[in-house]
């Protein structure tokens, strides 16, 4: 390391930050390791191994890791992360570290199962690819705008409150790009914004994907695939989009009925228009 050329080797000097907006202060660098947890029956399933907690902590210490057995989980290991290693998220890149440790040419070698593996779409992108289908039959044109945008397009310019959903960027290098879109409809009027000098009318749709916060999983988010549409010209009205929305929900087997109060959802066969805020 250079550092061992310098005056005094391996020191850093801690510096003292005080933030002007909140007056709290902070030193930096911090130098106090992440801890996590790795599961010793992930490391031998995916690495085809059969180790013992112990072993596998051994060869995580020649990776400049602190590894020891969990005293709370027969399975599991403590791990505390230098932080040299910003690039460990996940104990997949854990479990890497540790085949590399073992020696990729260590690991023991066999044939696959005989059973061939036939891949299929997901049902979610099957139905994304009817909507997009039809859509573009009925002469609409798809776009698929950026799934970042900035906090004002997703909620402020559509006179939305912000409810405290959408997944934030925690460095945005820019302001058009601070949070994971919850709606379709700012990419779709960016998409007209910047196309108003073409002929109209325009017949614009999107079929893609929508992000929100869900602390139930993992990965403390969640996506949606979601269905916009957007009619722009000098005579637009209610009828272009309704129509295109009778000729998709038609082509799904899904009828239009008359809402009824109290009437949920779930259970209905069939669609009906509510007014949102």
């Amino acid at each position: 390391m250079f550092s061992q050329y310098c005056e005094e080797p391996f020191t850093i000097e801690p510096v003292k930050i005080v933030s002007e907006h909140n007056g709290e202060s902070r030193e930096a660098p911090d130098l106090t390791p992440r801890s996590t947890q790795a599961s010793a029956s992930f490391i031998n399933s995916v690495c085809g191994l059969d180790l013992s907690r112990e072993n596998i902590s051994d060869l995580l210490k020649k990776m400049c890791y602190h590894s020891r057995p969990s005293p709370t989980d027969s399975d599991h290991l403590d791990v505390d992360i230098p932080i040299t290693r910003a690039d460990i998220l996940h104990q997949a890149d854990i479990m890497e570290d540790a085949a590399i440790a073992y020696g990729f040419n260590n690991l023991p070698r066999y044939f696959p199962a005989t059973h061939a593996a036939v891949a299929a779409a997901l049902p979610v992108n099957k139905l994304a690819d009817i909507l997009r289908f039809e859509a573009a039959m009925a002469g609409w044109a798809e776009v698929m705008p950026l799934i970042l945008c900035s906090h004002d397009e997703n909620y402020g310019w559509l006179n939305h409150a912000d409810d405290n959903r959408a997944v934030r960027l925690q460095n945005p290098k820019t302001l058009e790009y601070q949070i994971v879109r919850t709606s379709l409809i700012p990419g779709l009027l960016k998409t007209v914004r910047e196309n108003r000098r073409h002929a109209v009318p325009m017949k614009v749709f999107e079929v893609s994907d929508v992000c929100y916060k869900d602390m139930s999983v993992e990965r403390r988010s969640r996506n949606e695939r979601h269905f916009a549409a957007c009619w722009y010209g000098k005579t637009a009205g209610f009828e272009q989009v309704h129509g295109l929305l009778d000729r998709v929900m038609t082509m799904l087997k899904a009828a239009f009925i008359t809402r009824e109060e109290g009437l949920s959802g779930k259970g209905v066969q069939g669609y009906w228009i509510e007014e949102v805020d």
